[in-house]
């Protein structure tokens, strides 16, 4: 039993040092923030990519398509009335053959994870989605939720390539060559069609203020779908 608890607590010490470590990382990192260049990207035709309108508060128009996508253990999600809801969301955009911008984007989610802890699953969840759908699996994606220690309330979306770009397209998110997408994170209350939308890397307490400012505003806690992720 001790050796159990013990094993227990290294695995989570470990996630929490890959995290801190990314982070780092990304610290380090200077000139445009961009993702590592790849080669044998997608070359099917794609959707143009749409930019946000952002006004002077820095909220952001957003489209939700109600496609279905596909979870992390397979199962078919519908994006809008699923996957969103009526809920608080913070989304970051990932595929897992990355090595620079995508790990640290899920560090911070691990970070943000952990400060929101009840609240997550409830209030709040965490979204995230893969820009490369070709290539990250089901399977990749639980991994790699796994890696960063996902809990319940913290959910990854792939899906048909032609499906998760039209969804993309309407959150302000897609990118032609997927290798050279952004450091971005959407933040939102599809209840109330508030979205914003923030570069780089952010504190995981400048996100968690976005989303405090969100809950603080609708004063409600519960969602209307639960997944049971």
């Amino acid at each position: 039993m001790a050796m159990s608890i013990a094993k227990h607590r290294w695995c989570r010490l470990r996630k929490r040092w890959f995290a801190v470590a990314a982070v780092l990382v990304a610290l380090a990192m200077t000139g445009p923030v961009r993702a590592h260049d790849s080669s044998g990207h997608a070359t099917e035709e794609s959707p143009p990519a749409l930019s946000g309108q952002v006004d002077r508060a820095g909220q952001v128009d957003v489209k939700l398509l109600d496609l279905e996508l596909v979870d992390r253990n397979g199962k078919p999600v519908k994006f809008e009335s699923e996957a969103i809801a009526d809920r608080i969301v913070a989304i970051n955009f990932v595929y897992t053959t990355c090595t620079t911008i995508c790990p640290v984007l899920s560090a911070l989610f691990t970070q943000v994870q952990d400060q929101l802890g009840a609240r997550l699953g409830n209030e709040v969840w965490l979204v995230s989605m893969s820009i490369d759908p070709i290539r990250d699996t089901p399977r990749r994606m639980a991994a790699e939720a796994q890696k960063f220690g996902a809990g319940p309330g913290w959910l990854w979306l792939t899906g048909q390539k032609n499906l998760v770009d039209r969804v993309l397209v309407g959150l302000g998110a897609y990118t032609p060559v997927f290798e050279d997408h952004p450091s971005m994170i959407l933040i939102g209350d599809a209840r109330r069609g508030v979205w914003r939308r923030i570069f780089g890397f952010p504190a995981p307490d400048d996100i968690v203020a976005v989303i405090d400012e969100f809950a603080a505003a609708r004063g409600v806690t519960k969602t209307n779908v639960n997944l049971g992720e």
